[in-house]
C-alpha cells in the first residue's frame, strides 16, 4: 500500500505541475501583441514590442469592469515626436478585415478599426496609460506620464474590445505593450483599475 500511496502522491504533483505548466503558458500566451489581429505592416518583437504601421491589438479581451495598461514609447525617429499614433480599444480583427481595408478608397475611423481610439502626440520616452470602465458608463481614459488628458476621453462603446495601438506611416515609432503591473512606471487614475486580468479570450 505504502507504495501505491507513493505513486499516487506522485501523480499528484504531477498533475499539479502541469496545471502550473499550462496556467502559465496561457497567461503567456495572452501578454503579447497579437500576430493574427495585427495588421501584416506591423512587426512585433519579443511579443510585446512593435513598431512599422497600422492596427495591432493586444491578444487579450478585457473583461473585468475596470482595468490599466501601459504602453511605454521607446524611440521616435526624426524629431523625437509623433503626432499621429492613435491609442484605445478595438473589436476583434483578422487577417480578412486588413485585406479587404487595402481594397478601400476611402478610409475613415469607422473603417479601419480606430474608431475606438484617439490621435494622441507622444514622445520619446512617454508612458501612455489606458484606463476602461465597462459599467454604468463605459469609458476610456488616457494619461500621458501619469496626468489625466481627459478631453481625449471616450465615452459609451459595446461589445468585446482588446487593448489597441495604430502607428502612422512614416513616423517610425517603437512602443512596448505593458500588462504586467509590476512593469507600471505610472499608477492608474483609481484603484479600482487594475491590471488586465488574463482569463478567456486569449488570441
Amino acid at each position: 500500500m505504502g507504495c501505491c500511496c507513493s505513486c499516487l502522491e506522485g501523480n499528484g504533483e504531477s498533475s499539479k505541475e502541469a496545471e502550473m505548466t499550462a496556467k502559465t503558458s496561457s497567461k503567456a500566451k495572452g501578454m503579447r501583441i497579437s500576430l493574427a489581429m495585427s495588421a501584416p505592416t506591423i512587426e512585433i518583437e519579443d511579443d510585446v514590442k512593435i513598431s512599422g504601421n497600422g492596427l495591432a491589438l493586444a491578444g487579450v479581451n478585457i473583461e473585468q469592469d475596470s482595468a490599466y495598461w501601459e504602453w511605454h514609447i521607446d524611440t521616435i525617429g526624426g524629431c523625437g515626436k509623433a503626432e499621429d499614433t492613435k491609442f484605445g480599444i478595438a473589436t476583434k480583427k483578422d487577417q480578412k478585415f486588413y485585406r479587404n481595408l487595402e481594397e478601400q478608397d476611402d478610409v475613415s475611423p469607422q473603417t479601419d478599426g480606430t474608431a475606438l481610439m484617439k490621435k494622441i502626440p507622444i514622445c520619446d520616452g512617454d508612458t501612455l496609460g489606458v484606463a476602461v470602465q465597462q459599467s454604468d458608463l463605459p469609458m476610456v481614459q488616457f494619461l500621458i506620464n501619469g496626468e489625466p488628458q481627459h478631453h481625449l476621453a471616450i465615452n459609451r462603446f459595446r461589445g468585446t474590445v482588446y487593448p489597441s495601438i495604430y502607428l502612422a506611416p512614416g513616423e517610425n515609432v517603437n512602443a512596448k505593450l505593458v500588462l504586467d503591473e509590476g512593469e507600471f512606471l505610472q499608477e492608474a487614475p483609481h484603484a479600482r483599475f487594475g491590471p488586465i486580468i488574463l482569463a478567456r479570450g486569449i488570441i
